[in-house]
């Protein structure tokens, strides 16, 4: 969608740091555009462990899935996945850090058996966060999954 630089990643960080809602609200717009004629089944934020969510107070991404799920008339499987263990912050980490750093962090809630799975999130580094939620969701059956980012970075850590 839109390249993680000036001002998005103000806007972003404005969103996810001072609960700027009409920013997440932006957001979740074009994330719906952008699904537009995808064929999937249901659609899933990127989890937030609960003491990081207990710290923000609301997961951005599932502020940001749930208009996609219902445009596209699929269910939001908002607690279809779990992320379990408390993670270092993959700021500053190298690629094979952050790999390390998310192994085993997400427990799959249901089986996805046959399902092709939308994952949202707001931003993608190295893409390893949306790697991990990916292969668990495969392990719990689902066919495909794909993922929309509201930004992307322009180069990840190496």
């Amino acid at each position: 969608m839109f390249r993680y630089a000036f001002p998005v990643s103000e806007l972003v960080q404005a969103y996810k740091f001072q609960a700027r809602f009409g920013v997440g609200r932006y957001f979740a717009e074009q994330l719906v555009a952008a699904a537009h004629g995808l064929q999937i089944d249901a659609v899933m934020p990127a989890p937030l462990h609960p003491h990081r969510l207990a710290t923000r107070g609301f997961n951005q991404s599932v502020l940001l899935a749930e208009p996609v799920a219902k445009a596209l008339g699929v269910p939001h499987l908002r607690d279809a996945v779990r992320k379990v263990r408390r993670v270092a912050p993959q700021a500053g980490l190298t690629l094979d850090e952050r790999r390390r750093n998310l192994r085993g962090a997400f427990a799959v809630q249901r089986r996805f058996d046959g399902m092709r799975v939308l994952v949202i999130d707001d931003v993608m580094t190295s893409g390893t966060t949306l790697d991990e939620l990916a292969g668990a969701l495969k392990e719990a059956g689902a066919a495909r999954v794909e993922a929309l980012v509201v930004a992307r970075t322009p180069a990840g850590p190496a």
